[in-house]
């Protein structure tokens, strides 16, 4: 992060003494700008001076876009004149580093393509459009952690290797490793994520923040840099349900590029279906075998969990089985690979036309992106090679291959089979679980470390998952997710936000060093 891109100020004394910025929800800033007892520009200034204070070793920022403080002061003017332009004027927000923002790279964390300025991806035309200031690109793992089968989540060339703000020597997971690291560690309110597999809920739980992966097909990829849009999707990340509830309300809309046929429209508030009585007389399933390998602190806290369920009111099934689902991993991931292929090739020869002429040419295909690397071992091989890279390469890349239709038609239909199994047959509103294991020691030997996670039946099935902080072990945050039906995000947003009222688990980190003896 430049330091010309920063503030330089101390942190500003806000009027208005019921302002705390670091604790205030979305709608409490709003409605303290509303009331005249804060200004974008100052909340802008706020996060921009939180940057320079510890993104130098949090790392969760690539670059600070070079005209947030003047986004904030037209946000001042609508609001001075009685004509706020959307629910988020004013708010800053984070966004992962693969979605294209005017005003900055849209690098992928790669300096592969520090040569183009495309446009803004739909999602940031719809953020613009609500008011919102777009503060940062936020660090991610390279190539969204599809590079290397021995990668360490959260590095990349440009950005460096993304802290845990709960321990600095502890991984944030992957692949929106910056976008939340960067709202637990308080440098915006808002963070826009992609996941394909586990990137948003997963980082999400390792750093003790809410995330949302939403239906496949409620959210826009255009102008995203693709994996695999069987998969691929957008989504927020936030520090409540709330605060994620009032992001997705904004990046939920039909784009006629890219939405699925039976989207469910682009006008939905989510934040009017939150209800602290919504586990009352729910039915959620407790997915057990999803934590298998888990240490026995881990698997308290998810009995904990489920006790609490029950005391809001829940009607429990423990444990549901989702059958076959350990299956998918294998045609999931040869699948990919073809897709991987096909969308980069795809995506670097539209991104040709946004060359700005100033930097080596931008690869055109995913086998120039290889040589590219190749060429820049010292830095860009420096952590991990890139062997995901060539067994794509080594695919046809085409979409009507007989073998890859029949990669992706196994892996869709052994996951759909899975998460409708025990929904039907108990009826359920939710499939409940861990999300992930506490966040592993950051290595760059062995690569990750993960033990377990519960991403792929959402992933690969295309079905919303919220997760939500509960608890620790030893100071590392665990959180919960609730897995639900297409487009059942009102329903799963309910049943998180009356899951997190009631237990109040998350708690601000103080980005130690390691672990606190």
């Amino acid at each position: 992060m430049q330091d010309s891109r920063t503030s330089p100020e101390p942190h500003l004394q806000f009027p208005g003494r019921g302002v705390d910025i670091e604790s205030a929800s979305v709608a409490e800033l709003r409605r303290a700008m509303a009331a005249g007892e804060l200004t974008a520009t100052a909340l802008t200034r706020h996060y921009l001076d939180r940057m320079a204070e510890v993104n130098p070793v949090l790392h969760a920022v690539i670059e600070v876009l070079p005209d947030a403080l003047s986004q904030a002061a037209a946000s001042d003017v609508a609001q001075a004149a009685g004509e706020p332009r959307g629910p988020l004027e004013g708010i800053p927000v984070l966004v992962k580093d693969n979605v294209q923002v005017v005003g900055a790279p849209t690098t992928a964390g790669s300096p592969a393509l520090l040569g183009a300025c495309p446009p803004d991806a739909f999602i940031v035309s719809r953020l613009r459009a609500a008011g919102a200031v777009i503060l940062a690109k936020a660090n991610l793992s390279e190539w969204a952690n599809f590079r290397s089968t021995h990668s360490t989540s959260g590095w990349s060339t440009l950005g460096g290797q993304t802290a845990n703000p709960y321990a600095l020597d502890r991984n944030p997971s992957g692949s929106s490793a910056g976008s939340a690291a960067g709202v637990s560690a308080g440098l915006a309110p808002l963070a826009v994520g992609t996941e394909t597999d586990g990137s948003i809920v997963s980082p999400s739980s390792a750093c003790g923040v809410v995330g949302l992966k939403p239906t496949l097909g409620l959210v826009s990829r255009s102008g995203i840099v693709p994996l695999s849009l069987a998969q691929d999707t957008a989504g927020p990340m936030a520090a409540s349900v709330a605060d994620a509830a009032a992001l997705l309300s904004v990046l939920a809309a039909a784009d006629p590029d890219d939405s699925a046929p039976d989207h469910p429209g682009s006008s939905i508030d989510y934040t009017a279906f939150l209800d602290p009585a919504s586990l009352e007389g729910a039915r959620i399933g407790i997915w057990r075998a999803g934590t298998a390998g888990a240490g026995g602190a881990t698997v308290a806290l998810l009995d904990a969990a489920v006790d609490c369920l029950r005391k809001l009111g829940a009607i429990v099934v423990d444990p549901v089985e989702l059958p076959d689902i350990e299956k998918v991993t294998e045609p999931e991931f040869e699948a990919l690979e073809y897709e991987f292929k096909h969308e980069m090739n795809s995506y670097l020869a539209c991104l040709a036309k946004y060359a700005d002429g100033t930097v080596t040419a931008l690869p055109g295909s995913l086998a120039d992106l290889i040589e590219f690397n190749d060429q820049r071992a010292a830095t860009v091989l420096a952590r991990f090679d890139q062997e995901i890279f060539h067994a794509a390469q080594a695919t046809s890349g085409d979409l009507t291959d007989p073998l890859y239709l029949e990669l992706r038609g196994a892996a869709s239909l052994l996951a759909r089979t899975a998460v409708e199994a025990p929904v039907l047959e108990y009826q359920l509103d939710a499939v409940f679980s861990l999300t992930s294991n506490p966040a592993w020691l950051t290595d760059y030997v062995l690569g990750d470390h993960s033990v377990f996670g519960t991403s792929r039946p959402g992933a690969v099935s295309g079905w919303p998952t919220i997760s939500v902080p509960f608890g620790n072990v030893h100071g590392l945050p665990v959180g919960v997710s609730f897995l639900g039906p297409r487009f059942s995000e009102p329903r799963l947003l309910a049943l998180a936000y009356a899951f997190e009222q009631a237990t109040g688990a998350r708690r601000a980190p103080m980005l130690p060093p390691t672990i606190p003896e």
